[in-house]
C-alpha cells in the first residue's frame, strides 16, 4: 500500500482510512443494477419494500418505499457491542432506549440470558446494507454539523433503482467527508459534539465517533462485497 504523503495526526489517520475505504467502495459498487441491488439471498431478506408491501413491523422511510426494521431486540450478532456500551459508561436506561428495549432485556443480554439464537440476525440485500448506511450517515451529519433537529429515519428517501440509490449516497458521503476535515482540534476532542439520538455519540469525543463511523462504513462495505461475490456465482451457475 501507497504511504507516500500519509498523514500521521489523529484525523489524518482516520480521513486517509475513511478515503481509501471508500474509494474501494466506489470500485466494488461499479456496475451494480437494479435486479442485483434487490437481490434476496434467502427467503425472509431484509431489504427495501413498497410501503403497502413492507414485510417488518417497524419498516421507516419518508416515501414509497421503506427500508425493513424489525420488532425491537438486540441481535446476537450486537452483544459484544452491547457490552462494549455498558464498559464505556453508558447507562443501562440509555441503552435499553438506544435499542428501543426494555432494561430486563438488556440485563438478560449482558448476562448471556434469554439470547435469541445467533441465526435470528437478519439477512440482508445489498439495497437494505446500502440504505442502512444511508440513514445513518444522513443522521449523523444533521446531528454533528446541520440543525440537530431532523428524524434521522425520514431523511432518506429510499429508492428501487440501483444507480439513484449510489447517486444520492456518494453525494451524501462527500459531503460527510467534506465536514469532517474541517473539524476543529477542540471539535475533535469535544464530548457530545455529535448528538446523533439512535447511538451513544452525546457521551463521547468526536474522535471516538469518527473511528465508529469508520468502522460502520467498512464493514458494511464489505458484507455488500460479499453479497455481490455471491450474486456473481449465482448468475454463474448452470441451473
Amino acid at each position: 500500500m501507497e504511504t507516500e504523503g500519509a498523514r500521521t495526526d489523529r484525523l489524518g489517520l482516520l480521513l486517509d482510512q475513511f478515503d481509501q475505504a471508500r474509494e474501494m467502495a466506489r470500485v466494488r459498487l461499479t456496475g451494480l443494477g437494479d435486479e442485483e441491488y434487490l437481490w434476496e439471498p434467502a427467503p425472509g431478506s431484509w431489504s427495501i419494500r413498497r410501503r403497502g408491501e413492507a414485510a417488518t413491523p417497524r419498516a421507516f422511510g419518508p416515501g414509497e418505499w421503506v427500508l425493513d426494521l424489525g420488532a425491537p431486540d438486540i441481535p446476537a450478532s450486537e452483544y459484544a457491542e452491547v457490552a462494549r456500551q455498558a464498559a464505556d459508561g453508558m447507562t443501562l436506561a440509555k441503552i435499553a432506549a438506544d435499542w428501543s428495549v426494555s432494561i430486563e432485556r438488556v440485563e438478560q443480554v449482558l448476562a448471556h440470558t434469554g439470547a435469541p439464537e445467533p441465526d435470528e440476525t437478519p439477512i440482508t440485500t445489498i439495497a437494505w446494507r446500502l440504505g442502512h448506511l444511508h440513514f445513518h450517515f444522513a443522521g449523523g451529519w444533521e446531528w454533528t454539523f446541520g440543525e440537530r433537529r431532523q428524524e434521522p429515519k425520514r431523511l432518506v428517501d429510499f429508492t428501487p433503482c440501483a444507480a439513484l440509490a449510489l447517486e444520492r449516497f456518494w453525494a451524501l458521503i462527500d459531503r460527510w467527508r467534506d465536514s469532517v476535515a474541517a473539524v476543529t482540534d477542540e471539535q475533535f476532542d469535544m464530548v457530545g459534539f455529535s448528538q446523533y439520538p439512535y447511538s451513544n455519540d452525546a457521551d463521547n469525543p468526536f474522535i471516538a465517533v469518527l473511528s465508529g463511523a469508520n468502522l460502520e462504513f467498512i464493514h458494511h462495505m464489505a458484507e455488500i462485497a460479499l453479497l455481490r461475490d455471491l450474486w456473481r456465482v449465482r448468475s454463474a451457475t448452470p441451473r
